[in-house]
């Protein structure tokens, strides 16, 4: 069972595969998608859709995870990072993946048993749990294998 973990953006949006082996969750890959802020947000959306369905190709996974929105104190970036998220949303749907979502306090929750956790707790955990030499970079990367592992730990699978 491999999964991949979305950490939803225009400018950058984090990825993270993990797969599970005798029993454990293991990491595949992590990275991030990264779009020009010189280029119109229609243009950066279309490139989030091409460079994610690489990904999917490339690594194909069996399920994919995503992260739900938290409220920003910009409304603009609120909705450009909505629409990002819709295209991810659609784009996973059309590789014909099941997508799981999750909120920042669940993905918490599940990783460091603590949903008010700090973000250098989760990506310790995160290093722990998936026997890393050393914490994934960058940030929205380690977000993403997060997700991953959260709709790993607490989903069942046929």
């Amino acid at each position: 069972m491999r999964i991949l973990g979305i950490d939803p953006g225009f400018g950058r949006v984090g990825f993270g595969i993990i797969e599970k082996k005798g029993g454990e969750w293991t990491h595949v890959a992590h990275g991030c998608i990264e779009t020009s802020s010189k280029k119109k947000l229609s243009e950066r959306l279309v490139e989030v859709h091409a460079d994610l369905e690489t990904v999917i190709k490339k690594y194909r996974p069996d399920s994919a995870a995503l992260e739900e929105l938290f409220f920003a104190k910009n409304a603009k970036t609120a909705m450009d990072v909505g629409q990002a998220r819709g295209v991810i949303f659609l784009t996973l749907l059309q590789a014909g993946l099941s997508v799981d979502e999750f909120t920042p306090l669940e993905v918490k929750q599940a990783v460091t048993g603590y949903g008010r956790a700090e973000k250098v707790q989760l990506q310790k955990m995160i290093t722990l749990l998936l026997k890393l030499p050393k914490k994934p970079l960058p940030d929205d990367a380690a977000d993403a294998l997060a997700v991953a592992l959260t709709s790993g730990l607490t989903k069942r699978f046929p």
